[in-house]
């Protein structure tokens, strides 16, 4: 779910009408409102100070997310940033006595600006990964899921995740799902997120796309008749966390006793059941 980077689904009413229509015009998509600002007289802390002190000390937690990864993180019709992740962030956020500041980016970008501290941690379905522990640290996880392959409705070629071979998968470059398309021999199209991949699907500009399963199936709720579908899923599950840079021991500390809690009072059963009608932490 960064099992996958897991990039998202839920299409707009703007990005519906430019993909499946045609001829609406591509609108971009409206900015979040600000966050609030931190209470008068609150210390600002240094670029990527990042400790607890610090965050609480401006009043503010600043969060690396896509805004384009439905249901995860993406823009509702309003405008508003919302999904799973971002509820979950901002009641993490509210449990540590501060705002959640959501700092939107391309996948890239997140691991890119929390490498810069310019983020105190990333919210969008990480996947919990070796190489990634090496340079970062994780919450405990809330999220387990799996990955599918989608192709076209029509594509008879791929039915399974070994035809990929020699096929164009659009991926984003550092996502664990591109190192699934790349192991199976895909040609690997760079992409920004779900929405563009399926974009490029279905104007048969890419073969194929790997993606977050509980994504796809947002997506196909949001529009039943997108000629897509899923032939194949990965045999083992990922699951997703928070990331922060190393040694934030005191936030990534506070962040778990959040999401602990979270999870003994109930919240995050209604949040996670209000986004797919189940509890995907299992």
């Amino acid at each position: 779910m960064k099992f996958f980077r897991k990039g998202g689904i839920a299409l707009t009413a703007v990005f519906a009408c430019t993909l499946l229509l045609g001829g609406c015009g591509k609108t971009a998509t409206p900015a979040p409102a600000p966050s609030p600002s931190p209470s008068p007289g609150a210390a600002t802390p240094a670029a990527g100070a990042g400790t607890l002190d610090a965050i609480k000390s401006a009043g503010k937690i600043r969060i690396g997310t896509e805004g384009t990864y439905a249901p995860f993180t993406f823009h509702d019709k309003s405008g508003k940033l919302t999904g799973f992740d971002v509820e979950l962030a901002e009641e993490v956020a509210k449990r540590l006595g501060v705002q959640a500041e959501f700092q939107e980016t391309n996948w890239n970008g997140m691991l890119a600006g929390l490498d810069a501290k310019r983020f105190d941690l990333v919210a969008n379905e990480v996947s919990i990964r070796e190489d990634r522990k090496e340079k970062y640290d994780f919450s405990d996880p809330y999220i387990i899921s799996k990955a599918v392959l989608i192709v076209r409705e029509d594509n008879k070629d791929i039915t399974k995740l070994a035809d990929l071979k020699g096929k164009k998968s659009g991926q984003s470059l550092t996502s664990n799902l591109a190192d699934i398309a790349k192991k199976n021999g895909a040609e690997i199209v760079a992409i920004e997120g779900f929405n563009q991949a399926i974009e490029l699907l279905i104007s048969k500009r890419i073969d194929a796309t790997i993606n977050d399963n509980l994504s796809y199936l947002d997506f196909k709720k949001q529009k039943p008749d997108a000629p897509i579908k899923v032939v194949a899923e990965t045999t083992e599950a990922s699951q997703s966390a928070f990331l922060f840079n190393k040694n934030n021991n005191d936030l990534a500390k506070a962040v778990n006793e959040a999401l602990a809690s979270m999870k003994k009072d109930g919240t995050y059963l209604s949040i996670s059941n209000k986004w797919f009608g189940t509890d995907v932490s299992k």
